[in-house]
């Protein structure tokens, strides 16, 4: 009764002070994984010219971070599970912070992997932790704005990473020291945010179904018992396959933007290109993660996912199939600005949302980074075979191939439910639903495409 009561106050709660509170503090870790992650794609072009390093040690340098986040996600997802959501809280932020000074501190390109690393199992941690709590600190009405609110935080991160190159730039810094400044500036958020994740309560539905349960606390599922549950694999397979289809087009294409920008553009300069940069993300990204957050549980959490898959798809196709994009810069900016537009406006904000949703309370972070952790390691792929893909492909060449992936994330996409409108446990429940058990009205209605 104790679990019922807890659970349907909270589904019931109006939106209050307490959410936004929560939504911050779990955000910022965004704020900070979206910096780390792409600002290292500034960061490369300054490093190379210092050390010359081989180009695989380029990519490596670029992608080593979402290595580290794939065994990050799994590590903190299990964890959460077992522990506790807030035992761990504020772990993953400390080794963001450290990770950023090591690789501002780094006297060579070994030094400069290893804080990385540290970065990229800090980033991976904090995705499925961070996104659970504030899913499971939510209300029913408002949980896709809440969680989509936290993750638009990677917004800032993708807006502040270029106005800090461009500013140490400008202003004359020294090479040599401008991409060390670019990278610690990354433990600055990641150290204000370790105080307050270390006070935060632990999550009432997790502390309710587990922790307080007055008889025997339900069996922990395992991953082999999810790999056995036909309907809970059809969902893993659904939001991990989604998510890393998307990751490997996204990060690939963010991180290495300078490379496309300097392919489109040849002659301009590494100061033009990062001004470029920064008009796709404020005038195309960071509207789209507004419009998200403001419509998600309106338009519904799975059908914006593949309305966003459709039209990325169709832009980077129109950009393998219109050659005259590639040769003029404000056509390519329009049409690669789009994509982010509803990349935003679509599966990046409704990958995080739905992995946060669609698993029962008992395994839901370890599902969360399962999920995310196979993102990261998309992402991995996506920007470390980018530079040799353009090189060989040329940059219309790679693009079709995003387009192509977009599309089948779109498919992927119909093995979904539908939780908007749902409480955690209704949507826990479904897909919990034995594969021989006639289906109800509600799992009908969420399982049609």
């Amino acid at each position: 009764m104790a679990h019922t009561n807890t659970t349907e106050s909270l589904n019931q709660a109006p939106l209050s002070l307490y959410h936004f509170k929560t939504a911050l503090i779990t955000g910022m870790g965004y704020f900070t994984d979206a910096y780390d992650l792409f600002i290292i794609g500034a960061a490369l072009a300054l490093i190379q010219a210092e050390w010359a390093p081989r180009q695989y040690m380029i990519g490596l340098v670029g992608s080593i971070a979402l290595l580290a986040a794939f065994l990050g996600a799994l590590i903190f997802g299990r964890l959460a599970d077992v522990w506790g959501r807030s035992r761990l809280y504020g772990l993953e932020a400390a080794l963001m912070t450290v990770g950023a000074l090591v690789s501002a501190m780094a006297p060579n390109v070994t030094g400069l992997l290893i804080g990385r690393v540290l970065v990229g199992l800090g980033i991976g941690g904090d995705y499925p932790v961070s996104a659970v709590l504030m899913s499971e600190f939510a209300n029913v009405r408002d949980r896709g704005k809440l969680v989509g609110m936290v993750f638009s935080m990677q917004a800032l991160g993708l807006l502040v990473g270029p106005m800090v190159a461009m500013t140490l730039l400008a202003a004359g810094i020294p090479s040599h020291l401008a991409w060390r400044l670019m990278l610690g500036f990354g433990a600055v958020p990641a150290g204000v945010i370790i105080y307050f994740r270390r006070r935060m309560p632990e999550s009432p539905r997790y502390r309710a179904q587990i922790m307080e349960e007055s008889s025997a606390p339900p069996a922990r599922l395992t991953l082999g018992q999810v790999l056995s549950h036909p309907q809970l694999l059809r969902v893993l397979i659904g939001v991990a396959g989604t998510w890393f289809l998307f990751d490997y087009a996204y990060y690939g294409n963010s991180i290495s933007l300078p490379l496309v920008l300097k392919a489109v553009a040849p002659h301009a300069s590494h100061l033009a290109d990062m001004a470029w940069s920064l008009i796709i993300f404020a005038v195309f990204a960071l509207p789209g993660y507004v419009v998200a957050f403001l419509t998600i549980d309106r338009i519904g959490h799975r059908r914006l996912q593949w309305i966003g898959f459709l039209i990325m798809a169709g832009a980077f196709l129109a950009i393998r199939w219109v050659p005259v994009l590639t040769e003029w810069i404000p056509g390519f900016l329009a049409i690669f600005g789009v994509s982010y537009f509803f990349s935003e406006f679509g599966p990046n904000t409704t990958t995080f949302v739905l992995t946060a949703e669609v698993f029962p309370v008992h395994i839901r972070t370890s599902a969360h980074g399962i999920a995310s952790g196979l993102a990261k390691f998309g992402a991995f792929i996506g920007v470390f075979l980018f530079p040799i893909l353009e090189h060989r492909w040329g940059v219309r060449g790679t693009l079709m191939m995003t387009g192509l992936l977009s599309l089948a994330g779109l498919g992927l996409t119909f093995l979904l439910p539908e939780p908007a409108g749902r409480s955690l446990e209704e949507v826990g429940a479904l897909t919990l639903q034995a594969p021989d058990q006639p289906p109800t009205p509600d799992s009908r209605r969420s399982l049609m495409p």
